[in-house]
């Protein structure tokens, strides 16, 4: 009984510690990624209130916009498939929204079809390579950069990140920070090995 007792205590130490690990990692770049002047933008998607993008997403989209009219990119691609309770696409949302703020039409080109951050590079990457577009700038919450990033790598995409955190919602962006760690470890098994 005591060899179980310790051998659990020694495993909630290493869970632990892993933990603690990756959410300081996912802090760290979600925070000290800084974007450089690149061929597109890429804006991952994220929920759609019916056909009205989410607070997080239209922050996500003031970020990409503030970047274009910085001059960082020439294009704008958003990414993001129709999900459940969604009545068009992320990406038709995001068109839609980007428009209404004053970005042209023939700068923003859509990606439709995919449903997570591993289809939404992957699509967005062949989008780029029939461009001939060469580097992104990746956009999305802080917290969920580190895992862009991994993908990204794996996809041979040559990118940098700007992140956005939505203080007006804040247990939302804290809740997501708590979870993010759980999704580098579900993305590394299913994506790594």
């Amino acid at each position: 009984m005591k060899i179980i007792k310790k051998i659990f205590g020694w495993g909630l130490v290493l869970v632990t510690s892993i933990y603690i690990l990756l959410i300081s990692a996912v802090l760290a770049f979600g925070y000290y990624s800084k974007p450089i002047k690149s061929d597109c933008i890429i804006v991952l998607g994220c929920m759609v209130y019916g056909s009205e993008p989410s607070p997080f997403l239209k922050e996500r989209l003031n970020e990409a916009k503030r970047l274009y009219n910085s001059g960082y990119a020439t294009y704008i691609i958003v990414s993001g498939g129709q999900g459940k309770g969604e009545d068009i696409t992320e990406a038709q949302a995001m068109e839609k929204y980007l428009k209404i703020n004053g970005i042209p039409t023939k700068k923003i080109i859509k990606e439709n079809v995919s449903r997570n951050t591993y289809e939404n590079l992957c699509n967005s990457k062949q989008i780029m390579d029939k461009y001939k577009m060469k580097k992104a700038i990746i956009v999305s919450n802080k917290f969920h950069l580190l895992r862009a990033k991994m993908v990204a790598e794996k996809l041979n995409l040559n990118s940098t990140y700007s992140g956005v955190f939505v203080k007006r919602y804040l247990n939302h962006e804290f809740y997501g920070f708590l979870r993010e760690p759980l999704g580098l470890i579900k993305y590394y098994f299913v994506h790594i090995f």
